[in-house]
């Protein structure tokens, strides 16, 4: 299990968002996904599991697979409860939460990883994501940029690629890792790697077949063309140092 801010990313992260069941968690895991993200309390999505599934789901997962609870709730002792039910060390806090929330949060819980959404919508320059994210940072352990969709008004598993610029400005300017998330599948991952240089990549609807469920050949694709694009930037990326 991650052991939070003592979990030194000595490589790039690979994760794979919106677990249903049991099945596609095992299929997931034996294509060597590295990290397991579970969506809840979410405000425009439907959750996929409930809370007590996906803590059966996550007390299944061997040793080496780092469960990540995705959520928008922005109260820190409701987030700490959470993580303790779920049994995870690593939380994304996806919604808007104050930074004295999250200072809360990391003195309660200095054992948990915890990541920062930036949502990234076009139009918009990297310094006023910068300004935002600085006051939170001194708390964080790494930032994650996503998506804005201005059709749904959906912040995530929007389908949708942003301004990779912006994300590449982050990773330049921040002291933390940061991962790309927002619109990847294996046929872009490489480029999105590549131009951003992040620290790891989150995949979730650009892996599900029509019926939205993971494709096992999308997700073993994807793994395979991330893989050889960290490998062929390697030294670039931020990691937490060991």
């Amino acid at each position: 299990m991650v052991q939070a801010a003592a979990c030194a990313l000595s490589q790039p992260i690979i994760q794979v968002a919106g677990i249903r069941d049991a099945e596609e968690c095992r299929m997931l895991v034996d294509l060597g996904v590295p990290w397991l993200g579970f969506p809840l309390r979410l405000a425009y999505h439907r959750e996929d599991v409930t809370e007590e599934e996906a803590a059966r789901l996550i007390a299944l997962l061997p040793p080496l697979v780092t469960p990540v609870l995705i959520t928008y709730e922005n109260r820190w002792r409701e987030i700490h409860d959470l993580c303790r039910f779920l049994g995870v060390k690593a939380v994304q806090l996806h919604g808007e939460i104050a930074p004295e929330e999250v200072r809360r949060l990391r003195e309660a819980r200095p054992d948990v990883f915890i990541i920062k959404s930036v949502i990234v919508a076009f139009g918009l320059g990297a310094d006023a994501y910068l300004q935002k994210v600085s006051l939170l940072l001194p708390y964080l352990d790494a930032v994650i940029t996503d998506t804005w969709d201005p059709e749904t008004g959906a912040c995530g598993a929007t389908g949708k690629t942003h301004d990779w610029a912006v994300s590449r400005r982050i990773v330049e300017w921040c002291a933390k890792p940061v991962f790309l998330a927002g619109g990847l599948h294996s046929g872009n991952v490489a480029e999105a790697i590549r131009t951003v240089r992040p620290a790891g990549v989150d995949a979730h609807t650009g892996l599900e077949d029509t019926s939205g469920r993971k494709d096992p050949a999308k997700v073993a694709a994807f793994l395979r063309e991330a893989r050889a694009a960290f490998a062929a930037v390697e030294g670039s990326s931020r990691f937490v140092q060991t």
